[in-house]
């Protein structure tokens, strides 16, 4: 009978601690899934209110699920915004600026991690100064200078600091390869100046192979920071021609805002009511190229943030 007790009492503690896994779980999945929805619900509005009619944006009775889908919105928006002049712009200034970054910072993140020299302790404490002050702090200065160098209304203010280890976040991506090369050996560098590499040759051809994880997670950031960059493009371009995407969204804002809707007078557009079902079109449009790039390098730029030191900050 004692051993019948003690079996049945195991099999009680066993289901007890299995509701109790169960329940844990439950309610793991289920904060999940709250703050996921959190975060996903600006895009699940946008997406949604982008397919609606002039109707179904008046009509409370339609919330999550348009009464018919019209697709004609991005088609309005995409002649609207004057999408395919404007993604060049975008396209130039982040592949040069993201080119820039991965160069000049990973060469200057090497130095700070690997030689020592004059002052190295001040520079980097300058570093991590660009890191802490925000651009915004600092960019009367920045304007005054780019003006007496003939710089703006043009994209040399977005895309020459970055080849100087400056820019957007420059100082972060810096102490992100210092803190990838420092977990290195030192013995492939010895290695190699026995072999007769200098220190450009030992870092082109040895060290910088070694960090395709720094070198993808730099690239992903820079191409997503430049690509959503709303404040400095709008200080130093003021031309039409040389505007970015974010650039173009306030505008299509202003007209949504006018008195009884006023008609886009443009051409073929002439007589159409842009409405807030165009502007979500329009904001869809202007991530949509991110989005698909992300979803391409999304694995490979998790893998990267985690060997490249970033998890343990």
């Amino acid at each position: 009978m004692s051993a019948v007790r003690k079996m049945s009492g195991g099999r009680k503690s066993r289901a007890a601690r299995l509701g109790k896994t169960f329940l844990l779980r439950l309610g793991f999945y289920f904060l999940l899934c709250a703050l996921s929805f959190i975060f996903l619900y600006p895009f699940i509005t946008m997406i949604v209110k982008s397919l609606m009619t002039d109707d179904d944006l008046y009509n409370i009775t339609v919330k999550w699920l348009p009464s018919q889908a019209t697709w004609s919105n991005y088609d309005i928006a995409f002649r609207r915004m004057r999408f395919r002049a404007y993604v060049w712009n975008n396209v130039i200034v982040c592949g040069a600026a993201t080119l820039g970054h991965t160069l000049s910072c990973s060469l200057t993140g090497y130095a700070f991690a690997r030689y020592r020299f004059r002052l190295k302790n001040v520079l980097f404490m300058l570093v991590i100064l660009m890191m802490i002050v925000p651009v915004q702090v600092i960019i009367f200065p920045l304007y005054k200078q780019y003006s007496d160098w003939g710089w703006l209304n043009s994209f040399l203010p977005l895309i020459a600091p970055t080849f100087f280890g400056m820019g957007l976040n420059g100082g972060f991506f810096i102490f992100l390869f210092r803190q990838f090369f420092m977990g290195l050996p030192y013995e492939m560098e010895e290695a190699a100046r026995v072999d007769g590499c200098g220190p450009l040759r030992t870092y082109a051809r040895i060290m910088l192979p070694m960090a395709q994880a720094p070198l993808l997670v730099c690239g992903v950031l820079s191409l997503v920071w430049h690509w959503n960059d709303y404040f400095e493009p709008g200080v130093y371009i003021t031309a039409p021609a040389y505007r970015m995407l974010p650039s173009v969204l306030p505008n299509l804002y202003a007209l949504l805002n006018q008195e009884n809707h006023t008609m886009i007078q443009v051409n073929e557009l002439e007589g159409i009511v842009f409405n807030e079902a165009m502007l979500m079109a329009a904001t869809f449009l202007c991530i949509l190229p991110i989005l698909v790039a992300y979803l391409f390098l999304q694995r490979r730029f998790m893998e990267g943030v985690e060997r490249s030191g970033l998890t343990g900050m």
